[in-house]
């Protein structure tokens, strides 16, 4: 089959040459928006005078046809055709004629798919924030019937400080609100319109790049026809958010396997959400989480090709961009998936074992800070009852007990400033709602922040 290209060239390509550098096999995924743009362009042509009203009518007719064939099953973009591009051009000329040979004038296919790419993704990202929003309420949910269910807080992976587990699982709306802030920043760079910088410099003819912008939604248009053909930072900073975002779910999913461990038994898995072993009939794997925590890598993957492939690459458009596409496709099909995989396991995969996480924040020195606090509320400064809580807790360890095992007269061995009201102090739902400074794990403060996300997510 004839190129777009061959009149300029004596020789076939060679048929492996041919098969590399093709990109039909992926980027027919852009046939709806490619098809969008090549309307909004005709429609142009024909507002300009650039072509004849009739000729632009029947070019966007044609376009339309095609549309209507491809989403009935009756038209499947594939070799022998070079891109996306070429191979609608062909169908275009086969239907209508040599009317179809205009479609092409003012624009390059440059600046064709950089269009493209950008209204495939910003509809992506649209859908992105709502499977993100899903998951938030997921999360929002599981919070507000966990409001005075106990866990215990971490940090360097040791026991630190009882906490609600509403106010643990509202951490993870917080990152995930993030992420939707980050991808809509990254959206407004996305809808700036290239169409009509042509190759690299614009072109001589007549056209009107407002116009198609605005018919194909963008906000604004690139305003350097070599940038506009050049650039992909809106692909990198998409596939970056989309990093930090996986990140989250990553760490969400550390936590909710070792949940369910033995070792922990926070949690179990329901039936729906994790699968059995191949040999041992007492396993139950947790799979969901393990398979969103190996993903993770594939998206850390996907940024550092992008960001190798823009090093070093001289102005305007090279070939090397045709390398943006498969890492934004499946980075977009892995966090989509990943996302709604959490959201299922958190709506119907995972439940807390209620009594366990009570009974492990009974039984540790978690409460060690409000030990001292107690007795800074006496008016002790808080280095010297930091020292004084660190003596008990060796005495206490060298006896093998805990804080709500001694005596008063033991505290007061310690400090004479101890009195009976010290075990009420120590008791771990007293421990959490005590930490009522805003932004705290306090039930009051909880409360508070379990009603501003159901007004912010309109449950």
């Amino acid at each position: 089959m004839a190129k777009v290209w061959s009149k300029r060239f004596d020789n076939a390509l060679d048929p492996f040459i041919e098969k590399f550098n093709a990109s039909i096999g992926f980027d027919r995924k852009l046939i709806l928006e490619d098809l969008d743009c090549s309307i909004a362009h005709a429609k142009m042509l024909g507002k300009t005078q650039v072509l004849s009203s009739s000729e632009a009518s029947e070019i966007v007719n044609g376009l339309e046809s095609i549309k209507v064939d491809y989403l009935e099953g009756k038209f499947s973009p594939s070799p022998p055709s070079e891109d996306i591009h070429y191979c609608i051009e062909e169908k275009l000329i086969g239907l209508i004629g040599e009317t179809g040979k205009k479609l092409h004038t003012g624009r390059s296919r440059n600046d064709q798919v950089g269009t493209d790419i950008r209204l495939w993704l910003r509809k992506e990202i649209d859908n992105i924030e709502i499977l993100i929003t899903d998951l938030q309420k997921s999360f929002l949910n599981l919070a507000k019937s966990n409001i005075y269910t106990l866990i215990p807080g971490y940090t360097h992976m040791q026991r630190a400080q009882p906490l609600s587990l509403a106010h643990h699982l509202l951490a993870y709306i917080e990152m995930l609100q993030r992420d939707r802030e980050r991808f809509k920043e990254v959206r407004s760079r996305v809808n700036i319109s290239p169409l009509g910088a042509a190759a690299l410099a614009g072109t001589k003819i007549k056209i009107d790049r407002h116009f198609t912008a605005a018919e194909l939604g963008f906000e604004k248009i690139y305003k350097n026809s070599i940038d506009a053909v050049s650039d992909r930072d809106f692909c990198i900073e998409f596939v970056s958010a989309s990093a930090l975002s996986m990140s989250h779910l990553s760490k969400i999913s550390e936590e909710i396997i070792l949940w369910v461990t033995d070792e922990f038994s926070f949690a179990k898995l329901t039936d729906k959400c994790a699968t059995g072993s191949s040999l041992m009939p007492q396993k139950k794997n947790p799979d969901v989480p393990e398979l969103i925590r190996g993903k993770t890598g594939r998206v850390y993957g996907h940024l550092q090709a992008l960001l190798t492939m823009v090093k070093g690459v001289p102005l305007s458009y090279n070939k090397d961009f045709q390398e943006d596409k498969e890492p934004i496709f499946d980075t977009v099909e892995t966090i989509s998936s990943c996302m709604k995989a959490m959201t299922i396991l958190i709506n119907d995969g995972i439940e807390f074992n209620i009594k366990n996480l009570s009974d492990s924040v009974e039984n540790d020195f978690s409460n060690a800070t409000d030990l001292a606090d107690y007795l800074v509320g006496k008016d002790v400064p808080f280095r010297t009852a930091y020292q004084v809580v660190g003596e008990i807790v060796k005495y206490c360890l060298e006896r093998e007990i805990l804080f709500k095992n001694l005596k008063v007269d033991e505290f007061k061995k310690f400090h004479p400033e101890f009195d009976e009201d010290v075990f009420s102090d120590l008791k771990p739902l007293n421990v959490v709602k005590s930490r009522n400074s805003e932004g705290g794990t306090g039930f009051v403060q909880v409360e508070k922040e379990l009603n501003n996300w159901q007004k912010k997510l309109l449950i």
